[in-house]
């Protein structure tokens, strides 16, 4: 599948969310945690820490940069830190963002957003729920009247 604004020389194998992240021997990723929705019991909520991991397969120098959109897309939650990876020929590149206190206001489907040279390239839903105390989801804010 290729992303929009995707050059041909550059390919976006995966973009994961997890836990953490962490280097083994032989240059392998352990992924710990990995998610594509966050359930809890109430808003706002604040994730300690997180990670966006994005593996690359083409050719040369790049600069990535991930951002997490409110579900309106109005606004940023969070912004990583431009990060400048180089894929070699015949190789890949993992680019691992991680993320510290970051704090979701409501549930929703947010956006995980990932620009490549300033160019949005992939983006992902990352999806927070409500449940109650027994697992079963919140009640929705919206009137059951209006269909």
């Amino acid at each position: 599948m290729k992303a929009q604004g995707q050059t041909p020389q550059l390919q976006l194998v995966y973009t994961i969310c997890c836990d953490d992240v962490r280097l083994e021997v032989g240059n392998k990723l352990s992924l710990m945690g990995v998610f594509h929705q966050i359930v809890v019991q109430q808003f706002p909520v604040t994730l300690l820490k997180f990670a966006v991991v994005s593996q690359w397969r083409g050719l040369g120098r790049h600069l990535s940069e991930v951002r997490i959109l409110t579900p309106d897309r109005r606004q940023a939650i969070v912004l990583a830190e431009p990060s400048p990876f180089e894929v070699a020929p015949g190789g890949v590149a993992n680019n691992i963002s991680f993320f510290f206190n970051v704090e979701f206001p409501a549930p929703g489907h947010y956006r995980v957003q990932t620009l490549v040279d300033s160019t949005l390239t992939d983006e992902q839903e990352l999806t927070l729920l409500q449940v109650d105390a027994s697992g079963s989801p919140a009640p929705d804010a919206t009137s059951e009247a209006v269909n």
